[in-house]
Formats: C-alpha cells, structure tokens, sequence
C-alpha cells in the first residue's frame, strides 16, 4: 500500500527508527511525571503534617470481649464489639497517636484507660478486716459458695441445712422478708452474709449480686430455696461425686416425700451414685437427650461449676424473677448436655413446698396471694419460651441460615400443677 493510500486512512506506518524514538520520549514523560509527583508529595506532607492518616484499628480483636477470661464479656455477640468499635475508632486512634494517655483495647470493657497491671476484674464475698496491713489479714478461702433465699418464719430450716456445710462454703442469705438482725441468734449467722431487699426472688437477686466476676473465687455455686430437708444430705460428700462424675450443672435427688413432684428426671433414683437421664412416657420424653428427661435439673436445688454459671448468669432475664422455663435452657450452657448435668441420687433432699414466697404477693381481684404470684410464675414461663426460640431464629438467619432452630421440648404449662 501506497504512503498516499495510508494517508487517506489515517495510518502512517514510521520507520524503525522513528518508532524507536517515540517510545524513548514516551518512557522519559512517565518518569518526569512520577518524580514530579513524589516530590510534590513530600512538600505536601511536610507542609501539613496534621493530616497524615492515623493509625486507625477499626475493630478490636473479637477476643477484647469474647473468650477473655477477665473481661467477662464471653458472651457478648459481634453486633456489641461493633456497636463499641464505633463509638471508641477516634478515641482509640488518638490514643494509639499520644503514647503519652494509656490505652490497652485487650483490657475489660470500659477499663482500656488503665495500666493493665491495675486492673482488678474479679472481686469476691471474703471479708477484710478494717485495720492493720491487707497482707496480714486472714488467708482462708472458702472454695465454694451456697445461696439461700429466706424469709424469718423458716429460720428453724435453713439452721438445719446450713450446718451440712462446712467451712469450705460461704455463706449467703437473700432476705426476702426484710428481717436481718433476728438472725443472729444463730452463731453461723455471724459469719454469713445478708442481703434484704423485700418482696424478691432468688433469681432476682441472683442477677443482681451474682455476676461471674463476683463469685469467680468459688469452683461450685449452690442456689437453693428455703424449704428443703436436708437429713440425707452433706455438701462435701456432694461435691465429691459432682467432680467424680464430671458433672457441670447438677441437684441432689428428691425423695419420694417431697411435695409436688413434677419431673421423673429429679426423682431420687435408689442405689445409683449419678443418673444422667431417664426413660419417661413418650408425651414427656420426645427427645431422649433433650429436657426433661435428660440434660435437666430444677430451678428449687441447682448447683452451677463457675465456668458453667458464667453463662448461666446470661441466660437469666432483667426482667422475668421467678426463673420458671430456665431449666430447660440451662443445657445451652453445657456440651454435650446430656452428659453434664445430672442428679446426685446418692445425697438427696426433700422438697417440702412450703408456699412462703407466694404469700409475699398482693390479693387482686379477690384472688389469694399464691395465686398472683403462680399466674405471673406461668406467664414468664411462656414469655421466656418464646424469647429462647425467638434468638435461635434470629440467630441462625442472619448467619444465612433456615430453619435450623430446633424444636422446644418444652412441656404445656397448664399441664404443671
């Protein structure tokens, strides 16, 4: 093709020469361009030091909040370490910018401002003397802890079951009644612990003055009602075969004297050590690892290990005080269930269901005061029921996933008496 005819179409075929000569200025231009800019850059730094991007930690290590064995925070889900991560990104940066101001993001929550070394994240129930050095004051530790929710008028059974622990056990009574100081007719009463506020439940106060970094020092929590004979029973011999048998969460068994006997799964079961399940009517026993006929024990008697209780306190409601339905959530908190919780037939109680608490509630509508407090029993019943399920549902969807809540075997409330 002629040159005339490259022209007309607007090609121009070059020499070698001349196409060796364009791609030289070309490389040149791009290199002017880059050292230009680099210089150009370098003023600007220099020049305006202040906006020179932080170093910025958008979002602290999830373990900050979960798994942090000081935080107490092992439950908290990733919508919460985000939620903080927002509010703390310039805070933190301008921490991380200052070496001057302390900021550790591993500390627990609200205290990345101190020096970890200062850090106190777990307290306790031992006393302390008001005088002389902190050292010097007494080194026993009792290794366990036993609650009891009372009212006076049951003053005669709590001295009883108190003196089957031994001084191993701190202990802790939550007066529901208001009455503190008669108490101390009782020598142990000395050395135990009061708290009064009237008209509460145990599981109101559990909430409130049981949290896991208080009670950490104790390897075992006992939470019991008032209204248990403990004849048969002794704490030590107890914890013996909870360790025996590895058991997370557990309960003694209840003779067959007990009053109101709901659940075969806590029934005393003779010449066995431990039982971990049992083989109920097919109506109560659906799922054979599942409550009440195994991975269950009840809300009157329960014993929680500190690592379990952790989750436990978390499971229990602000709001819903009577704890009806947390039995059958408690095995969330354990793997595998089944083989973690169980009842110790070898020491066991009986259950007197004396209605003390019940005659704490009001007389509406000309209903006896038992009656208030069951109706409002059954109700958070049901309201706890429909949140459990609720969160699973939540759960599983927004990780993309459907219809993987597994079926309650909850039990028809109208069914308990």
């Amino acid at each position: 093709m002629k040159t005339e005819d490259y022209k007309r179409r607007g090609i121009l075929r070059l020499p070698g020469s001349c196409r060796s000569f364009k791609k030289t200025n070309e490389w040149m231009s791009a290199a002017v361009t880059i050292i230009v800019g680099i210089v150009f850059g370098f003023f600007i730094g220099v020049s305006f030091p202040d906006i020179s991007p932080p170093k910025l930690k958008l979002v602290p290590s999830i373990d900050t909040y979960i798994g942090d064995k000081n935080s107490g925070r092992s439950t908290q889900t990733i919508l919460n370490v985000i939620s903080v991560s927002r509010d703390n990104v310039s805070t933190e940066a301008q921490k991380l910018d200052d070496p001057s101001q302390i900021f550790v993001p591993t500390n627990p929550r609200g205290a990345e401002r101190l020096p970890p070394a200062i850090v106190a994240s777990e307290s306790d129930f031992y006393p302390r003397r008001l005088y002389g050095r902190p050292s010097e004051d007494p080194t026993f530790k009792p290794k366990y802890l036993v609650t009891f929710t009372v009212g006076y008028d049951q003053k005669d059974n709590i001295d009883q079951a108190v003196k089957k622990f031994s001084d191993n056990f701190t202990i802790l009574l939550f007066h529901y009644d208001g009455r503190t100081t008669e108490w101390d007719e009782f020598a142990w009463s000395k050395r135990a612990i009061h708290i009064s506020v009237p008209k509460q439940t145990k599981w109101w106060y559990a909430k409130r003055f049981l949290h896991p970094d208080i009670v950490a020092p104790y390897d075992f929590i006992f939470i019991w009602d008032e209204d248990l004979g403990v004849e048969n029973f002794d704490a030590e011999e107890y914890i013996k075969l909870v360790k025996k048998h590895k058991l997370e969460i557990s309960q003694p068994g209840l003779d067959l004297k007990s009053k109101g006997l709901t659940w075969h799964m806590t029934k005393r079961q003779e010449d066995l050590e431990v039982h971990k399940k049992i083989k109920g009517k097919p109506r109560w026993c659906t799922y054979p690892h599942l409550p009440p006929c195994a991975a269950f024990v009840e809300i009157m008697a329960p014993v929680f290990s500190r690592e379990t209780w952790r989750c436990v306190w978390y499971l229990i409601q602000n709001d819903l005080v009577h704890g009806w339905g947390l039995d059958f959530a408690l095995q969330k908190c354990v793997e595998p269930a089944y083989e973690r919780i169980g009842v110790v037939d070898a020491q066991w109680i009986v259950h007197q269901g004396v209605p003390s608490l019940g005659n704490q509630g009001n007389e509406d509508d000309g209903k006896a005061r038992w009656r208030g407090v069951r109706e409002r029993c059954k109700n958070e019943w049901k309201m706890f029921q429909d949140r459990v399920y609720k969160a699973d549902e939540d759960y599983y969807k927004s990780i993309g996933v459907e219809n993987m809540v597994p079926e309650a075997n909850w039990v028809n409330m109208d069914k308990v008496q």
